[in-house]
């Protein structure tokens, strides 16, 4: 009808619309990406051909004149309907113009529409790649993987050369690869890796061209033997294996590669890279890069870190407070024993009584630091547990009124009391050689007064600093200047340039008290300032982490395995100490250690 009322126009209209009430149909004419049956696809295809989708547009049932004729309406009421006048929208041309798209309703449940069917278009080029490697961890289950493939795609063809394999088809085989199939497995897998990580090598080999000279195998002077490429070399007239003489090459950055070293470096029970790389090249494998791939390798190795990995270490850190405040001798203090001397008591008929004693007054301290060890961990639980109550609240009492506290350092960690372990270490040395000195074996109490007298006049008769060999500065900074507030060298007091030396005694003390701090601050102080070792900042453990916990009284080899379930942090940030969690014979402990003691095998995010 459009276009016979189009042919008839002398003046052809610029726009031309259509309306239907059918929402479906609007929804076929308006598509572009279903098909229809034969009936539908027909009809939408010749309204297609004279309009296009857009001059399509959805007109209300009651406003479409066309439903009248599909109606029967009385001959009185028909000059009253839009039959003649059409619907009132045509009067307003804004409204006129406007039109939507439309979709499909129910493209799934519509029978004209036919159903979606996809269809994909598949390419074989060759079944196997090395990326597929990435899925196995150990070279044994990369091997027995393919040589079971190759097992099974001989069971099922129908070549003569295998009629006398007794699997046929798909099976589930039980059986043992055979030498040959792992053979057959070793060389698929060596050449998809070389055919992947080499292809314009591997091509140009195959036309029997040259490698170009800005290749990585250029030096190798490579061929293709049994469609493999091995090393050419110089040693072709050598009496060697010709596994040795041309080994096959592979690339370090492929997974292959990483397998084979970890499978050789077991071979050889995690020796180390000379052990290795030896066990490959007698293997007739070339790994291009290897000395890098098997360092890097061993050094993740878990095993060599439980055999020969060293403890763990951090960047020192800053000295306490306490070593660098202007307090009086003995404010804070810290103590070690060592012995135990056995001095008389009493004499007696059969001969002498002995017991050990310990004696130290120096008045008030605000803190005690220590080690862990067993003697001061066995008082204070006596102290804490094992007292009386009245005991315990005179103790505390004393400790609370004198701002006394007792640090301890945590087990195993004596370095971290350098300082009085130290010290320990020059008594010792010190009371040897006056021991040497004496006749008689039994020690009295005088006796031990007098030697541990002459002891610490010694050890603090030592330089604190440098000796100077300025004329000016002729006295020797010590702990002796500090305790007993006098200096060593004799000198004349008229010396002196400062005023208060010259007055009363007490300006005198003073006089020489501040002359030392302010030599401590000046000369001391400044040479604690260079850390002598740990100068480098290293990884924090971390909760997760395994460790291998030291236990100097055990082998290596016993040392248990422990997991990090807590650090303590420094106030630098750095962790020194950690708490590991064990497990031995079933039952769980723990143990507070610090980093030295123990030796990391695998990271939390390993």
């Amino acid at each position: 009808m459009a276009e016979h009322i189009l042919d008839d126009l002398d003046h052809k209209p610029n726009d031309v619309r259509f309306f239907c009430d059918s929402k479906v149909v609007l929804g076929y004419i308006h598509n572009e990406s279903r098909r229809f049956f034969v009936y539908v696809h027909n009809r939408v295809q010749r309204i297609r051909q004279s309009t296009s989708p857009g001059q399509w547009n959805y007109v209300p049932t009651v406003q479409n004149p066309a439903d009248l004729a599909t109606r029967s309406i009385g001959a009185s009421q028909l000059n009253n309907t839009i039959w003649f006048t059409g619907p009132n929208f045509l009067y307003e041309p804004s409204q006129a113009q406007q039109h939507e798209v439309f979709e499909l309703v129910n493209p799934k449940t519509d029978a004209e529409v036919r159903p979606y069917v996809t269809s994909f278009f598949t390419q074989v080029e060759d079944g196997l790649f090395s990326d597929r490697f990435q899925r196995f961890s150990t070279w044994e289950s990369l091997l027995r993987a393919h040589s079971f493939l190759i097992h099974q795609a001989r069971s099922l063809t129908s070549s003569p050369n295998v009629t006398s394999h007794k699997c046929k088809g798909w099976h589930q085989c039980s059986e043992i690869r055979t030498p040959e199939e792992q053979k057959a497995a070793k060389k698929l897998i060596l050449l998809h890796t070389q055919k992947d990580l080499y292809p314009q090598e591997y091509t140009a080999l195959q036309k029997e061209e040259q490698v170009s000279n800005s290749s990585m195998l250029w030096k190798l002077d490579p061929y293709i033997d049994d469609g493999l490429m091995r090393v050419g070399g110089l040693l072709r007239h050598a009496s060697l294996d010709s596994e040795l003489k041309n080994p096959i090459i592979l690339p370090k950055q492929c997974h292959v590669a990483q397998l084979l070293v970890n499978y050789y470096h077991s071979k050889v029970h995690h020796q180390g890279r000379q052990f290795t790389e030896g066990a490959i090249r007698s293997a007739g494998l070339w790994i291009v890069g290897g000395k890098r791939l098997i360092s890097s390798i061993l050094h993740r190795c878990v095993i060599c870190r439980r055999l020969r990995g060293k403890q763990e270490v951090q960047k020192m850190a800053d000295l306490p407070p306490e070593r660098l405040s202007s307090s009086p001798p003995f404010t804070y203090v810290g103590l070690d024993v060592f012995g135990p001397w056995t001095v008389v008591s009493r004499r007696t008929r059969g001969g002498v009584a002995e017991n050990k004693r310990f004696f130290a007054v120096r008045g008030p301290a605000k803190q005690l630091s220590s080690d862990r060890g067993t003697n001061f961990i066995g008082a204070s639980q006596e102290l804490g547990m094992q007292a009386t109550r009245e005991d315990q609240t005179c103790l505390l009492k004393y400790l609370h009124e004198n701002g006394c506290t007792w640090e301890f350092n945590p087990p195993h960690a004596s370095h971290m009391g350098g300082a009085w372990e130290r010290m320990i270490g020059v008594t010792r040395r010190i009371l040897d050689g006056m021991l040497l000195q004496m006749y008689h074996n039994h020690l009295t109490h005088e006796v031990l007064c007098t030697l541990m007298a002459e002891v610490s006049a010694i050890i603090n008769a030592r330089p604190l600093v440098p000796v100077s060999s300025d004329p000016c500065s002729p006295y020797i900074l010590t702990p002796a200047m500090l305790l007993t507030q006098k200096s060593e060298a004799a000198f004349p007091i008229e010396d002196y340039t400062e005023k208060d030396l010259l007055k009363s005694q007490w300006r005198r003390v003073q006089a020489l008290a501040n002359e030392f701090w302010s030599r401590w601050r000046k000369e001391y102080i400044s040479t604690l300032q260079p850390r002598r070792k740990w100068h480098v900042t290293h990884r924090n453990l971390v909760f997760g982490d395994v460790v291998l916990l030291k236990q100097a009284q055990f082998p290596r080899n016993d040392w248990p395995l422990g997991l990090i379930s807590s650090v303590f942090p420094s106030s630098d940030g750095k962790v020194r100490k950690v708490e590991v969690r064990t497990t031995s014979g079933g039952n769980v402990k723990t143990f507070l250690r610090p980093i030295s003691d123990v030796i990391l095998l695998l990271a939390k995010e390993d």
